[in-house]
């Protein structure tokens, strides 16, 4: 059998600082995996640099001068980490016949490659890298994250418990994979859509080597949203359900108030009666902006807009996709 040819997809954002330690860990990994006869020799590691303000790009460009493993390919604009993974994924699927998609910070640990590559040449088209813990996390941290997965799963997505966007993908799944096209992208909840036989890789999460996380709360509250709304109509259907009961209530009251009335029990209750309001009020503005959420996704999908445009490549031509 042929060696498999592997692609190491790698997102990179301001990362001039990690870039230098870290690239030379995922060639290393690439030679000691086809000194043993795991994959081919024609194998890289893509670069995707979404639209860095530092000197990523140029460091990548002579990566690339440097060794024929390293290739590189530049977004036109920040796009964000799941479309500068896709744009990695896509421009890969022709080039290979499998992927590992990885950060570029060094976190996880690029030893699991092993472990799912092995698992690829068993029969596995898509292979989950998975964290064994999270006791690098704060509390706070590591709370939120495992609420969120649980939520998800409870709100009807597919998704793997503690997995982010390391994983191994066949060429054969990026394929099929290439068929979705949502321009709101949350890639650990579509990835187990695609299908296919799938098992997981378990790791231990490191330290960053270098520079800043770009996952301040603030993003990894938008990303949590957007996999909720993405994925799942069950906050749609939940707003259904309070609806009715709101409905049966407020029935409720009505009766209450024109028994209360015609019976001459009627008082002055004006702090009740502004609670009631202020407190349905909040409610229903909440829920509108529930179902604004869904309707601003359905804006952006009709209008399908390209998911990531290639401004520059460390060998030519321009793309978008």
């Amino acid at each position: 059998m042929t060696p498999p040819i592997l692609y190491i997809v790698v997102p990179c954002y301001n990362e001039q600082d990690v870039l230098p330690q870290t690239a030379p860990m995922f060639l290393q990994k690439l030679k000691d995996l086809s000194a043993r006869g795991k994959i081919s020799e024609e194998s890289r590691v893509l670069f995707v640099n979404d639209g860095s303000r530092d000197d990523t790009w140029r460091i990548i460009c002579d990566l690339a001068r440097q060794d024929r493993h390293f290739m590189g390919i530049a977004q036109s604009r920040n796009r964000g980490h799941q479309n500068a993974v896709l744009a990695g994924l896509m421009e890969a699927m022709d080039q290979c016949d499998i992927t590992i998609s990885i950060d570029c910070d060094g976190q996880d640990d690029i030893n699991a490659m092993d472990d799912m590559v092995d698992a690829y040449l068993d029969g596995c088209e898509i292979v989950y890298g998975v964290r064994s813990s999270r006791e690098t996390d704060s509390f706070f941290k590591r709370a939120t994250a495992q609420g969120f997965y649980r939520l998800l799963n409870m709100m009807g997505a597919e998704v793997v418990y503690n997995h982010a966007d390391y994983r191994l993908m066949s060429a054969r799944a990026l394929r099929e994979f290439a068929k979705f096209k949502e321009v709101n992208l949350y890639l650990r909840g579509m990835v187990p859509l695609v299908g296919f036989k799938s098992t997981c890789v378990y790791y231990e999460r490191h330290e960053r080597l270098a520079g800043e996380s770009h996952y301040p709360l603030k993003k990894m509250i938008a990303l949590a949203f957007d996999g909720i709304t993405s994925l799942s109509v069950k906050p749609i259907r939940i707003i259904t359900v309070c609806g009715l009961l709101m409905s049966v209530v407020s029935f409720v009251g009505i009766l209450w108030a024109v028994i209360a009335a015609l019976c001459g029990h009627t008082v002055a209750g004006w702090a009740s009666t502004a609670c009631l309001i202020c407190f349905i009020g909040g409610i229903q503005s909440m829920f509108l902006g529930v179902i604004g959420e869904y309707i601003g996704k359905i804006y952006m999908e009709v209008k399908a807009r390209p998911r990531y445009i290639i401004s520059d490549r460390t060998g030519g031509e321009d793309s978008h996709a």
